[in-house]
């Protein structure tokens, strides 16, 4: 049997003391520890999640920002290809514009240059008819010497105003 003495109350006492000191001392605090590591640990899960939760929104924010970014890249550019072709198109009708102008100046000067040639060329042939006028009624002649004595006249006149073209 259990033989109870002095020596074993003492140690079940100091066993008792080492336990309340034990309790007092150590248990608690590493409870404690524990606790406060439990609780820092799940704040740390609930940030993480949230962080989690936060760098998914942010993620879709900014991805919806690229997509809205290319939206209104793709527009500018679209824009800059319309204005490239109105000026582009402003840039023709202005050639042709001043084409047709420099076309129809070209023209009239053509037109007041065969006009002073053909003014020209009426007071030579009046010059030409006088001066035969003269020839003809110098010798009198018949209707056919008349008639070759101007022609001759004419010729002879073109050969030295004009050269061998006339």
């Amino acid at each position: 049997m259990i033989d109870i003495n002095a020596t074993l109350v003492a140690q079940i006492i100091n066993f008792l003391i080492l336990l309340a000191l034990l309790t007092k001392i150590a248990y608690r605090p590493i409870l404690t520890a524990l606790s406060e590591r439990r609780a820092y640990i799940e704040k740390s899960l609930e940030e993480a999640e949230r962080d989690r939760v936060l760098a998914g929104t942010m993620k879709q924010e900014s991805e919806q920002q690229i997509l809205e970014a290319r939206i209104q890249a793709r527009s500018i550019v679209d824009e800059a290809i319309i204005l490239g072709e109105k000026s582009k198109e402003a840039i023709l009708q202005n050639a042709r514009e001043e084409n047709a102008r420099l076309v129809k100046q070209a023209q009239d000067q053509i037109e007041r240059d065969y006009q002073q040639a053909m003014n020209r060329l009426r007071a030579e042939v009046a010059v030409l008819a006088v001066a035969a006028a003269e020839k003809i009624i110098e010798k009198n002649l018949d209707v056919e010497a008349n008639t070759r004595l101007v022609r001759k006249f004419i010729k002879d006149f073109t050969k030295e105003k004009y050269g061998e073209l006339a």
